[in-house]
């Protein structure tokens, strides 16, 4: 890590001659995935998999009917939570096209995902993904990591304010319990973006979240009893937060930061800031491919049954240039992440600590 910090901080003194040489640095890593066959469409991986995952949704469903007002209903909440996880990330690989090599099926199967089943709005999402892919942890500019109720660097910490400041000192301790309320801002979110003008259909998906709520909540307080449907609610949409939050912290949280005149070519503004997670076949089921991080945002439209391959591929490639390139365990990708967080958030305990 301190070595990744070290190559970042230097970066901006090199010279233009050598920047420029390394622009073909990404060039070369292309030539050799796309050789290997790396970013053909897989069809079949994905009707498998997401025909399991909308059995699962249709079992979900029928034995939430089936079981009417009971407590064994807190067992559905638990596994729809984890079913909604998995609905978001198909909602991501629809988004980067990793499904269909075009935009028309692409968008049509977001939209009905991510509005529709998830109640998330696919082109607010995707307006924040796309800015976070393009400038990954930089400061100003990747919303990730924008002060907004944690702090991410050092620098944001000493000019934080209001809930982000009081939050802050114990965002470490926080992260979890915080990460509980994460389903129903990303819903909230969305409805809020409607009235952006960035949002390309906010009447379609306006109607779209509408619906999905009408029938999530219309479900909840037509079968059970009120005390009932909103532990459900409170189980299902804290542990689908959970999940989310549990596959995507472990990604950049506690990598280098970029500042604003820091000069990183594609490719290790990708490398540096991005972490892979090890594990194996339940890891990747777990997180949807994105333990591949480094991988998905060199390549964003590649299949994820290719990125594991390609990790191959791109970590020698790495060394090769002497580029730092981080692998952990998911255990201990999340403590660097907490450490970072904790780190970070020294400033604002300062003052009470002396």
């Amino acid at each position: 890590m301190t070595k990744s910090m070290a190559l970042q901080m230097d970066l901006p003194t090199r010279g233009a001659r050598e920047q420029r040489n390394r622009g073909s640095d990404f060039s070369e890593l292309s030539r050799r995935i796309s050789e290997a066959g790396l970013l053909r469409r897989r069809p079949l991986y994905y009707t498998v998999r997401f025909g399991l995952v909308a059995l699962a949704l249709a079992g979900c469903v029928g034995a939430f009917v089936a079981l009417g007002d009971s407590w064994g209903q807190m067992f559905v909440a638990v596994a729809l939570a984890v079913v909604f996880g998995q609905l978001g990330l198909a909602a991501h690989d629809l988004a980067h096209r990793q499904v269909f090599s075009r935009r028309r099926p692409s968008e049509a199967g977001g939209l009905l995902v991510a509005d529709l089943l998830l109640g998330m709005s696919y082109g607010w999402w995707m307006n924040k993904h796309t800015r976070h892919h393009a400038n990954p942890n930089h400061e100003g500019k990747d919303p990730d990591v924008s002060p907004d109720i944690l702090v991410w660097s050092h620098r944001q910490a000493r000019t934080a304010r209001g809930l982000p400041r009081f939050v802050g000192k114990h965002q470490a301790a926080l992260f979890f319990p915080l990460l509980t309320l994460e389903g129903l801002n990303l819903s909230f979110s969305s409805f809020r973006a409607l009235k952006s003008p960035s949002m390309k259909r906010p009447g379609l998906e306006g109607t779209l979240l509408v619906a999905h709520f009408v029938v999530y909540f219309g479900g909840l307080f037509t079968v059970l009893s009120p005390v009932k449907a909103l532990l459900f609610l409170a189980v299902h949409q804290g542990l689908f937060g959970i999940y989310l939050g549990s596959v995507f912290a472990p990604n950049h949280k506690g990598m280098p930061m970029i500042e604003e005149g820091s000069r990183l070519d594609f490719l290790r503004r990708q490398v540096l800031t991005s972490r892979n997670v090890r594990g194996g076949a339940l890891v990747d089921a777990f997180m949807g491919g994105l333990n591949y991080q480094i991988e998905h945002h060199l390549f964003p439209s590649m299949p994820t049954p290719a990125l594991a391959r390609a990790q191959v591929i791109t970590e020698r490639y790495c060394e090769e240039l002497g580029i730092p390139y981080h692998q952990t365990g998911l255990i201990a990708s999340h403590r660097e992440a907490l450490r970072h967080l904790r780190s970070v958030g020294e400033p604002l305990r300062a003052p009470a600590e002396g």
